[in-house]
């Protein structure tokens, strides 16, 4: 019983954690920004947030970054079907 709870303890908390969102500002050389803009135009599946998303989590993982997290981020984007650009 208490494996139990410490199993819904945990869902529960990981479902808080991925619910958490931090905004980001940051300037963009025009070349990544128009490059960004035209794979998210091209990708009806891809936004600004997702592409963003994806780069930091392969590039922490490509890194040596080893939380779990993260890493789910970049094998799910490693799966998901996008047209080449």
């Amino acid at each position: 019983m208490d494996q139990i709870n410490q199993t819904n303890l945990t869902d529960k908390k990981l479902v808080e954690w991925s619910s958490n969102k931090v905004s980001l500002e940051t300037e963009l050389s025009e070349t990544l920004y128009n490059t960004m803009k035209d794979f998210v135009l091209s990708n009806p599946t891809w936004d600004q947030y997702k592409l963003i998303n994806s780069a930091l989590a392969t590039f922490l993982v490509q890194n040596g970054c080893t939380d779990n997290s993260v890493s789910e981020i970049y094998l799910n984007q490693l799966f998901t079907p996008s047209k080449s650009f």
